[in-house]
């Protein structure tokens, strides 16, 4: 089984979201025979897109990036929210990724993912409570990066979610132990 890990918290040591991501690799290959390509969006960032670079005939980075995703059959995404949504590093790769007559298609009856048959693992770290109550209309972090990768087909997406970190010790605390019992459920 093929894995593309991608790192995208900008606090490259003591990051939970990369914590995450790593027990979720270390957790997929306990399971099974896995072979993991890492790539950190923060230490060999890929810079934002632009027009010149979209339009362009040759495009490497895109086709690297895309090649990449292609050969994975598991995507597991370290990504913490930051101002409500996904740190700019992860965006610059989503925008290379989503790519018309690539990664999806649009057809008479709306847009088709390529890229379907793939499981996703996305470690998040938030620092508030996001996934219920009122602060859950605040989250454009998970709720983005879903509705991207179904875009491309990846439909099976599981959320491994420590929250709370920044709201003191206790719940800190539960938070990470939530998260670590979804890795200890991952089959």
């Amino acid at each position: 089984m093929n894995v593309l890990h991608l790192d995208s918290g900008i606090f490259v040591e003591g990051s939970v979201s990369r914590q995450l991501s790593a027990d979720i690799i270390k957790k997929l290959q306990a399971e099974s025979d896995i072979s993991v390509k890492h790539r950190d969006l923060v230490t060999d960032a890929i810079p934002h897109l632009g027009a010149d670079e979209l339009l362009a005939e040759d495009k490497p980075l895109i086709n690297e990036l895309i090649e990449e995703l292609k050969n994975a059959d598991v995507l597991v995404i370290g990504a913490p929210m930051y101002n409500f949504t996904i740190p700019t590093q992860l965006k610059a790769w989503i925008d290379r990724v989503l790519q018309a007559g690539v990664t999806f298609r649009y057809t008479e009856n709306g847009p088709e993912g390529l890229l379907e048959g793939k499981k996703a693992y996305i470690a998040s770290g938030r620092g508030g409570v996001y996934s219920s109550g009122d602060a859950s209309a605040l989250d454009h972090q998970e709720a983005y990066l879903k509705t991207a990768l179904s875009f491309i087909g990846i439909t099976d997406v599981e959320v491994v979610r420590a929250e709370g970190l920044n709201m003191g010790d206790e719940a800190r605390e539960q938070g990470l132990s939530n998260a670590q019992s979804q890795i200890a459920d991952i089959a």
